[in-house]
């Protein structure tokens, strides 16, 4: 009975184990007594057996210990599953979003829309954040964006909405009843950015292999040649290199080519994210920090430029002072201030509030589509603009998850596209730099063959006219090797050279001059 509970306790313990009892039972072997024997007259000598070296014998026979340790497949490091090791950091991630960013636990996080809203944003900040080249997606990166960004909008999939449909029985009867569908505006919207994502994608990829224009590192010497105006303004970025003669017209057709396509995507998904946003719910805290009227939140010049009767927005923008960021920001954050301060005061039925206002609602809704119109000139002459304090206090409190949703992953793709065009420009405007240095030298060259051929022109006709006229005699001008212009004109005949000038005496070039000659009535 020993023995046995013994054996079953070999089983559970580590491969050690072995070599403990073996040296434990050859060290019962060394020190057992013996015992004379006598039968039969013959003595031997025979080993006690004591019940310590019975067990001993059993562990020495058991056949548990000749099998291999047992090892549990989760202990081993680098050989669990792909597919569980991905279960395992789907569980993480949507843990995380579910405690709203807060590890206690202690329900101090922020709300779900919040939490997948931020979780996409550093996504794409983690995984777009290096594109810094024209040139393709790394492969683990493009494989890991893919799969991260499933994850994230596989949430979209369960918010549904009901819908009438129609269901046939067996006995023909047709009867309506309610079922569930995706909520419209994510059945909508979700698969347009899909594709437009992939474009982004693909336009990235359609850069593989194309060897007319590198990038090279700015501390080196041909990173010092190559910078330009636009260049040191992003100094983060390596300079683009193109050949001594610009780029060739097939890769210059491509660059534009891929720019208009990529216009074309920033433009949808900018009308996406400010469709989004125009549906989200203004927070109160919003609406109690502002102004009550317009005047007070645009200031007077601005006020008094958007309600005079002739308006013009490009005009306007054209007078103000827009060349730093921030100051386009206060632009824009003021004028979506009293948009929201009109439109409010629209839908205010009480007079008596604080709110109320002697302009008329006619009026007012003038001056609303105005300032929308400069906001919508604001975002499109300046798309890679941060966020306004409006859109941050939209985001900040938004409830809704699918709109939450909606709005980060059409602002990052607006984002990419915006980055993606600014790379193409960049070669763009460095080809357009080498084009024009490559005008002024061969400008350079044809000036300097057409002064040598006029020089070696010149002096064959003087030869010319020496071997032809021997009364011919060098000028001033000759001698100095210059060319006299009036000579050049057209198609007009030349003097002969041997007509010489009648010589005139010194009173008769005085009278020549009016100014000097002298009144006919005193002679």
């Amino acid at each position: 009975m020993v023995a046995v509970l013994e054996r079953g306790l070999s089983a559970s313990k580590s491969f050690n184990i072995k070599r403990m009892f073996h040296s434990l039972s050859t060290r019962q072997q060394q020190q057992q007594p013996q015992t004379l024997v006598v039968e039969n007259g013959d003595s031997h000598l025979v080993e006690s057996k004591t019940p310590e070296s019975q067990n001993s014998d059993c562990f020495t026979e058991s056949p548990v210990e000749s099998m291999p340790p047992m090892i549990s497949p989760l202990t081993r490091p680098g050989k669990r599953p792909e597919r569980q090791q991905a279960d395992t950091e789907l569980k993480d991630r949507f843990a995380k979003l579910l405690l709203g960013e807060d590890m206690s636990g202690g329900g101090k996080g922020v709300s779900s829309a919040l939490a997948l809203s931020n979780a996409i944003t550093n996504l794409a900040a983690s995984i777009f954040g290096e594109q810094t080249k024209l040139q393709p997606m790394p492969q683990d990166r493009q494989a890991r964006w893919k799969k991260e960004i499933e994850w994230l909008l596989s949430v979209t999939d369960h918010i549904v909405e009901f819908v009438p449909s129609q269901q046939t029985s067996k006995d023909g009867v047709c009867t309506e009843i309610m079922v569930t569908r995706q909520r419209g505006d994510l059945l909508m919207n979700i698969p347009a950015l899909r594709k437009l994502d992939a474009m982004l994608i693909d336009t990235l990829d359609n850069f593989r292999g194309h060897n007319e224009f590198y990038y090279v590192s700015r501390d080196s010497e041909e990173g010092k040649q190559a910078s330009n105006a636009r260049s040191n303004d992003k100094w983060w970025l390596p300079p683009v290199k193109v050949p001594p003669g610009g780029l060739s017209e097939p890769a210059r057709k491509m660059l534009y080519f891929q720019k208009d396509s990529v216009t074309q995507v920033q433009k949808a998904a900018m009308a996406i994210n400010a469709q989004v946003l125009s549906e989200m719910a203004i927070p109160e805290s919003y609406i109690d920090s502002l102004p009550k009227n317009g005047r007070s939140s645009l200031g007077d010049s601005i006020y008094k430029s958007i309600t005079e009767e002739w308006f013009d927005p490009a005009q306007f923008l054209s007078m103000l002072d827009l060349s730093t960021e921030h100051k386009v920001l206060d632009l824009k954050n003021r004028i979506e201030a009293s948009v929201v301060i009109w439109k409010r005061k629209l839908h205010l039925k009480d007079n008596k509030s604080s709110w109320g206002s002697a302009v008329s609602l006619g009026k007012r809704e003038l001056f609303e589509e105005r300032a929308e119109t400069i906001l919508i000139l604001l975002k499109q002459k300046f798309p890679g603009l941060p966020q306004s304090s409006l859109d941050i206090s939209k985001i900040q409190f938004n409830k809704d998850v699918g709109q939450a949703v909606l709005e980060s992953y059409s602002r990052i793709l607006e984002s990419l596209a915006y980055t993606v065009m600014s790379r193409i420009e960049d070669v763009l405007y460095t080809d357009s730099l080498a084009q024009k240095q490559a005008l002024l030298a061969e400008a350079d060259a044809g000036r300097t063959s057409e002064t040598d051929s006029e020089s070696a022109g010149s002096s064959h006709s003087g030869e010319e006219t020496e071997k032809l006229d021997p009364h011919y005699s060098k000028t001033l001008l000759d001698f100095m090797g210059w060319s006299d212009n009036s000579s050049k004109g057209g198609d007009k005949p030349t003097k002969s050279p041997s007509l010489t000038p009648k010589k005139l005496s010194y009173l008769e070039k005085l009278e020549n001059f009016n100014g000097f000659r002298s009144p006919k009535d005193r002679h």
